[in-house]
């Protein structure tokens, strides 16, 4: 019976450095652009005094029950026997895109727009784990955010808990990939938040930047250039604009 391996991502640990996002574009050999075999998304949520950055970590998942496999209609993707990686043949895939339309991920990714472009896709670092070594993601991470290795044994180390928020439910393909999610915010000083609102507000003797505290409580979609996860793209534009940061 195949032993399936997935990954750890403890997102209270993460900083959103970028560091697991750069070291696989430079291993894998990818050129700048779209082609991004992990993306790292960061997205603002919440309002005054209750905001917060999210930071979501998605790589292909290497999903137990992968709806890209069972769609391929060349049979390009296949789930690799030893390890359980799901890998793309590449001299099999004609760019159709439709792994990457039934993915919930949005994993497999392309280098631009064009119909026919092969898809390419996260590998699990098969070429390092099948000599021992752990994914290059996994080893660059600075944090200690990620872990890697068997599942039943990352099941048993930090629990079961495969959704996160804004994530696609884990039902839908039984990714390999167990999370730990951020802490909840505390409010480590107490204050008064009208207060506060007003103060920022009024800003005296200086001209208030703000006419209304509502202005910070009921913010219009749009204002917030990143406001909400979004995993699925309709162009490597798109792509690119909500995962720049990794190509400084």
């Amino acid at each position: 019976m195949m032993e399936q391996f997935g990954f750890f991502f403890d997102q209270s640990r993460c900083t959103g450095c970028l560091t697991c996002s750069v070291a696989c574009k430079n291993w894998n050999g990818l050129p700048p652009g779209p082609l991004k075999y992990l993306r790292v998304y960061q997205y603002e949520k919440g309002h005054f005094p209750n905001i917060r950055i999210h930071v979501q970590w998605i790589p292909c998942y290497h999903c137990q029950e992968p709806v890209c496999i069972h769609n391929c209609p060349r049979e390009a993707i296949y789930k690799e026997p030893q390890y359980g990686a799901v890998l793309i043949d590449n001299k099999k895939c004609d760019g159709c895109r439709i792994c990457y339309n039934v993915c919930p991920y949005g994993s497999p990714v392309f280098e631009s727009n064009e119909i026919g472009v092969k898809a390419q896709k996260c590998t699990m670092c098969i070429d390092r784990i099948e000599k021992g070594e752990l994914p290059i993601c996994i080893l660059a991470c600075r944090t200690r955010a990620l872990n890697f290795g068997p599942l039943r044994n990352l099941i048993t180390k930090y629990g079961e808990q495969r959704d996160l928020e804004d994530l696609p439910s884990s039902e839908l393909t039984k990714p390999s990939i167990i999370f730990k999610p951020h802490t909840p915010k505390r409010h480590l000083v107490s204050y008064d938040v009208k207060k506060a609102l007003e103060a920022m507000r009024s800003r005296d003797p200086f001209p208030p930047i703000f006419s209304s505290t509502i202005d910070l409580r009921e913010i219009p979609k749009g204002i917030i250039g990143r406001s909400e996860l979004v995993i699925k793209h309709k162009s490597v534009k798109d792509l690119m604009e909500r995962t720049r940061n990794d190509e400084g």
